[in-house]
């Protein structure tokens, strides 16, 4: 993925919480959902109530990080989504120059917000800290090709939706589970009948535990 493009979502801001860069140990990068902000993604870090991390938020413009589902084909998605992937990956870096190293970075995101997160992780696969898709999935058409490179090399991920989700098909986690056990990660996946387009307590649970876990292995 081209690393100096300059889309629609350059220049837009990368909001911050939690524990400062420089005396953090583990942080969380947040991607939001369609219609939604920087900001509200980051109110799941009261949720998660884990004292030590940083958090990065980068912001859509307009708050859509690409105009079309996700089940579209994804030259329909272009070039916003190169741009919003351009976005994950700044967040990214900032984070690593930083000091903290990929394997202490978790990649979160929910709605549009776990479509983007996951499909970078897919395309940039390599070991993270954990990665987590709340109702998502990989992006693009039924029947498109994957371009996926590296390897997770055993990355804790976390793929939770409901299986009634208006936007995102169940068919479409479960393809996401798949593509991402292809490339090494260690995927968890749970559907939840009749849940709305949502998070829920078990899966902030299961986020929060990740965490925990994370924080308490030793810097390398």
């Amino acid at each position: 993925m081209e690393k100096t493009i300059k889309g629609p979502h350059q220049g837009q801001p990368i909001l911050t919480a939690g524990g400062p860069f420089n005396r953090a140990r583990v942080a969380m990068v947040m991607v939001h959902g369609r219609g939604a902000s920087a900001e509200s993604i980051l109110t799941l870090a009261d949720e998660f109530d884990q004292p030590g991390f940083a958090y990065l938020a980068p912001q859509a413009a307009g708050g859509t990080w690409y105009p079309n589902r996700f089940l579209a084909p994804t030259a329909s998605n272009e070039p916003w989504l190169s741009s919003a992937l351009t976005a994950v990956e700044q967040a990214v870096a900032k984070v690593v120059a930083a000091g903290i190293s990929h394997e202490r970075v978790i990649i979160l995101g929910f709605s549009q917000g776990a479509c983007l997160a996951l499909e970078y992780a897919a395309r940039n696969a390599r070991r993270y800290g954990g990665v987590v898709g709340l109702s998502g999935g990989l992006i693009g058409a039924d029947d498109e090709p994957r371009h996926d490179s590296g390897n997770f090399a055993g990355t804790p991920i976390f793929l939770g939706c409901s299986e009634v989700d208006f936007h995102i098909p169940q068919e479409r986690v479960q393809h996401a589970a798949e593509i991402l056990r292809g490339l090494g990660g260690n995927v968890t996946m749970r559907l939840y009948p009749n849940m709305d387009h949502t998070v829920n307590q078990d899966e902030i649970e299961f986020v929060r535990n990740m965490m925990a876990a994370l924080a308490e292995t030793r810097q390398a």
